[in-house]
């Protein structure tokens, strides 16, 4: 796991290539995370299903209900099926574009 931190948010690189340890690395570091803005970088696995991604549904919830925003970045998928609430995009440069998005959403006040 690569972790790198610049400003407000912080991306979260797989490395290992087992998602399902990642997974659980992810949320049991958290705590070290929670304040900033998230990025999943997902992009090492070619062969993702919808329902992996969905593993990270809960860490999503919750800190999307913090106010702050955790995009998921994954190439290979259909990214129709991906749930509405959960934020996924194919390169790691969209998922820094909808984290601007989004903290000047909330800066005005949506």
């Amino acid at each position: 796991m690569k972790v790198e931190t610049k400003g407000h948010t912080t991306s979260i690189k797989d490395t290992q290539g087992d998602l399902t340890v990642f997974v659980m690395k992810v949320t049991h570091e958290y705590k070290t995370f929670e304040r900033n803005n998230i990025v999943i970088d997902l992009s090492k696995h070619n062969d993702l299903t919808v329902k992996q991604i969905k593993s990270f549904d809960s860490l999503s919830k919750i800190h999307k209900k913090a106010k702050k925003s955790f995009v998921i970045v994954a190439s290979g998928i259909d990214f129709n099926e991906v749930p509405s609430k959960m934020t996924v995009v194919p390169t790691t440069l969209e998922a820094h574009d909808i984290i601007e998005m989004e903290e000047i959403e909330r800066d005005l006040g949506f």
